[in-house]
């Protein structure tokens, strides 16, 4: 059973198509399936019927893990006898989220027993996530993204041609939880934090009006690339929350274009049984990315 919240976004929309964009490994044929088996509910009632939604309706869905994420394989990009380091596909949390859907982290448990996150990704966000196997990995692996001694870097696709090449923006971010957003401003202001977000124009093309980028994460805040960004009028190409619909719908993204595809382990204090790790880069081929730019 999983219990979605229908966005702004959309409002006015049919059911078949909101759900089919929560979950990419969904057959429209199921869902068909579990109308006739009256196995949806919107606002507390059973419906048979592709029905328009509105924002704000509570839709409760009884289909399987399967049926939604596919048949769930995990990608292993790198493995020790302390650490896993895996490919998160977009459209899962990495823990357990108000949608009461399986995380990544319980899909993870079911072939490796012990294993727990150091980090997390936005559930729409795919890319590298760490793993601790053990109880003392974990917490010198917590140390260490505390302390920046784990670099993260990031690809996405943006809307618009970035005047200088690279730079190093600054902001301030508030997050209002109750709406699950953040706002950025240029002035520090009470009840807003800092945040440091680096880029790098790796390729543009002038007539998409589209840019890839590698992004650099200084400080680590809730949706902060994807606000940040948007924030400077280039908005991450198929980002429901803080890009622009006409775009996203232009180039049929169904998700947001961000990928977590680079860890530096930069240790320079003590990392005990991880010291083997220090020095090490992990990343991942982002060839997809380029090839739509």
């Amino acid at each position: 059973m999983k219990r979605l919240v229908v966005s702004k976004k959309y409002d006015g929309k049919k059911l078949i198509n909101f759900l089919l964009s929560e979950f990419n490994n969904l057959a429209k044929n199921t869902v068909f399936k579990a109308l006739r088996k009256k196995d949806i509910i919107v606002n507390g009632k059973r419906i048979s019927e592709n029905i328009l939604i509105h924002s704000g309706d509570e839709i409760t869905i009884y289909i399987t893990d399967e049926n939604l994420y596919g048949g769930f394989k995990l990608d292993v990009i790198y493995e020790d006898d302390n650490i896993l380091v895996l490919n998160k596909p977009s459209g899962i949390s990495v823990t357990e989220n108000s949608l009461n859907e399986k995380s990544f982290t319980k899909l993870v448990q079911e072939s490796y027993k012990t294993a727990m996150p150091c980090h997390r990704l936005d559930r729409n966000t795919c890319g590298l996530v760490v793993f601790a196997k053990n109880e003392a990995s974990l917490n010198i692996l917590l140390n260490k993204f505390k302390e920046k001694e784990i670099e993260k870097y990031y690809v996405c696709i943006v809307n618009g041609i970035l005047k200088e090449q690279s730079k190093t923006l600054e902001g301030y971010l508030f997050k209002d939880t109750k709406k699950s957003q953040v706002y950025v401003i240029d002035t520090p202001k009470t009840g807003y934090q800092k945040i440091i977000t680096s880029y790098n124009v790796l390729k543009s093309n002038q007539d998409k009006n589209i840019s890839l980028l590698e992004i650099k994460l200084e400080t680590g805040k809730t949706h902060q690339i994807r606000a940040h960004l948007a924030h400077i009028g280039h908005p991450i190409i198929g980002d429901g929350k803080y890009g622009i619909n006409e775009i996203n719908k232009k180039f049929h993204a169904k998700t947001q274009y961000l990928m977590a595809y680079k860890l530096k382990f930069n240790f320079t204090t003590d990392s005990s049984i991880l010291s083997y790790l220090k020095d090490k880069e992990i990343k991942l081929k982002y060839k997809e990315y380029e090839n739509l730019v």
